[in-house]
């Protein structure tokens, strides 16, 4: 007889700490879709900013840092996007709606270790442009440059 209630009681402790870690993990998965714990910088004015990269940004999983800046572009648009930085050896990528890798850049045309990216748009959408440094390499102060190109008439 006191086997059967020793196992009663162990069931219940067993079932009642599973049912809390299933209400654990469901109420951490709102929490992160609620706070969105991915949030790119809105990108509204392409006007030339000044920020600066830290060790509080996306871990690149090779030493370094990311800051991501979401920007709404149109199908057609004609882009060159600069960064510079006396800080580190800057690296510019220009991410798809869908999060493919359309362009990058690491060094530009003029022998520095900033960067410089020309690209054509293809389709409407929000698109990520992300500065980051180049390996373990970078954290400090930056500049990006976005600018949409206009024919010649």
């Amino acid at each position: 007889m006191l086997s059967r209630d020793i196992i009663k009681n162990f069931s219940r402790i067993i079932i009642f700490p599973a049912t809390l870690f299933v209400i654990g993990i469901t109420t951490t998965a709102t929490l992160a879709q609620n706070n969105k714990l991915y949030s790119p910088i809105p990108l509204t004015d392409f006007k030339e900013i000044s920020d600066t990269l830290s060790e509080k940004d996306i871990p690149t999983g090779q030493g370094g840092f990311a800051r991501d800046y979401a920007v709404k572009l149109n199908k057609g648009d004609n882009l060159a996007i600069d960064l510079t930085s006396d800080s580190f050896d800057s690296i510019i990528t220009l991410l798809a709606p869908d999060g493919s890798t359309l362009a990058e850049n690491d060094d530009g045309p003029d022998g520095t270790s900033n960067s410089l990216l020309f690209t054509r748009i293809n389709e409407t959408g929000t698109f990520i442009i992300r500065v980051r440094s180049f390996g373990e390499t970078g954290v400090g102060a930056f500049k990006l440059k976005v600018t949409k190109l206009q024919p010649m008439k």
